[in-house]
C-alpha cells in the first residue's frame, strides 16, 4: 500500500500535514459513521496503519526507503553489512596470498563454506506487529488493565488514565518471534477512543453544556451536574450570563 497515497498527502508531507490528513480521513471513514459499511471499515484500518507508520519519524524513515518491506529494513541492513564484509574479507584473501589453503576459503565463502554457515547462524529481530484498541471515552477515564490476545499469547496491559485518541505506545519484544534465536519484535498499539457522552474532551479536560432556568442565573443559587461516576454541586453566581 502506498501509505501517501491513503491519506492524501505528498511524501514532502510534515507531521503536521500528517496529523491533520489523518484526523480528517479518520472523521470520514469511522466505523461509528459508517455502520455496517464493509469498504469504510477496510478503509479506516488502512488509514490507521498508514498513520501508525508516517506519524513515527524512524518507521517512516525506513518506509521512505524500503517501501512495503519497510519492516524488514534491519534485516536488510544486516545482510548487506556482511555481504559488504565478507565481499572485503574475500578479496583480501585472494590479492594478498597464493597457497592452496587460501584459495579455498575464498571459494568456500564464495559456494556455499564455512562462511556461509556463519552467516545463516546471525539473528534477526522479529517483525513489528500494529494493533487498534478500541476504547469508550468512559474506560479512559481511570486507569484500567486490559488483556489482549497478540498471535495467539495474552497480553495483560495496565492504560493510564487520560489516553488520547490515535495515541501509539511500543511494547517492547511483543511482536513477531525473531529469527534464529534473535529478539522478537515490537508491538505498535494504537487506541481509538469513542465518546459516546455529553461530555466534550479537549487534552485532559472535560466540557459539558448545562440547562440553566432564569431564576437561578439571575440570583444565583446551587446546581447538580452528573459527573461519569458521580454528582458535584455547582454555587452558581447571581447575574450568571449565557454562553
Amino acid at each position: 500500500m502506498d501509505y501517501y497515497k491513503i491519506l492524501g498527502i505528498p511524501a514532502s508531507a510534515s507531521e503536521e500535514d500528517i496529523k491533520k490528513a489523518y484526523r480528517k480521513m479518520a472523521r470520514k471513514y469511522h466505523p461509528d459513521l459508517n455502520p455496517d459499511n464493509k469498504e469504510a471499515e477496510l478503509k479506516f484500518k488502512e488509514i490507521n496503519e498508514a498513520n501508525e507508520v508516517l506519524s513515527n519519524a524512524e518507521n517512516r524513515k525506513k518506509y521512505d526507503k524500503y517501501g512495503k518491506d519497510w519492516k524488514q529494513s534491519e534485516a536488510y541492513e544486516q545482510a548487506q553489512k556482511q555481504r559488504q564484509q565478507q565481499t572485503r574479507g574475500n578479496s583480501q584473501n585472494y590479492t594478498g596470498n597464493n597457497n592452496e589453503q587460501d584459495f579455498s576459503d575464498y571459494f568456500e565463502s564464495m559456494f556455499g563454506g564455512a562462511r556461509n554457515t556463519q552467516q545463516n547462524s546471525r539473528k534477526y529481530k522479529g517483525q513489528d506487529v500494529s494493533a487498534t484498541l478500541s476504547l469508550d471515552l468512559k474506560d479512559v477515564y481511570t486507569s484500567q488493565q486490559q488483556v489482549l490476545t497478540i498471535n495467539g499469547n495474552k497480553l495483560r496491559l495496565t492504560i493510564p488514565a487520560g489516553v488520547e485518541n490515535g495515541q501509539i505506545i511500543k511494547i517492547k519484544e511483543k511482536g513477531g518471534a525473531g529469527y534464529n534465536g534473535g529478539p522478537n519484535g515490537d508491538l505498535y498499539l494504537q487506541f481509538d477512543i469513542k465518546n459516546n457522552t455529553q461530555f466534550k474532551r479537549e487534552g485532559n479536560n472535560l466540557y459539558t453544556t448545562i440547562d440553566l432556568d432564569l431564576y437561578t442565573s439571575l440570583l444565583g443559587g446551587e446546581i447538580n451536574i452528573a459527573t461519569f461516576d458521580s454528582h458535584v454541586k455547582l454555587k452558581v453566581a447571581p447575574e450568571t450570563p449565557n454562553e
